[in-house]
């Protein structure tokens, strides 16, 4: 007998769930690579890097329950890119080029995965809705 896995499963998520996962998942992995490459190659604040690329491990933390499809983590995430945002907001506005533009992209991503997040959370909920009062009427 095949075991079915849990109703919370990513895979037998609607559809509109998936998606918003799939599209947290890929920006904070976006945001991840381009802070690492903005410190490292494209415009470090010294020639050959800066310690500010300490600043793509905390970026890290939530993915491992991102992937897991952890409610929780969406929702800590949601207000943990906030920091991000703000960071890429002032530099956007102080830095020369192509640093604005690297800020730029970061309050992007930034902006993509809050909303990513916070749809998920509602979307899941709402479904949770449905499916306990199906429940409870039949």
């Amino acid at each position: 007998m095949p075991i079915s896995p849990p109703a919370s499963s990513p895979a037998q998520a609607p559809p509109d769930v998936r998606w918003t996962r799939v599209i947290a998942v890929s920006t904070l992995l976006a945001l991840i690579v381009l802070v690492l490459a903005w410190e490292l190659w494209l415009a470090p604040l010294r020639p050959g890097g800066s310690w500010l690329v300490l600043k793509a491990l905390p970026l890290v933390l939530p993915l491992p329950g991102l992937l897991r499809n952890r409610m929780y983590t969406y929702r800590w995430t949601s207000l943990f890119v906030w920091l991000y945002m703000t960071e890429g907001i002032v530099r956007a506005s102080g830095d020369r080029p192509p640093g604005d533009k690297l800020a730029l992209l970061q309050v992007l991503l930034c902006a993509a995965l809050f909303t990513a997040c916070t749809l998920h959370v509602r979307l899941r909920q709402k479904h949770a809705k449905r499916a306990a009062s199906a429940a409870a009427s039949s």
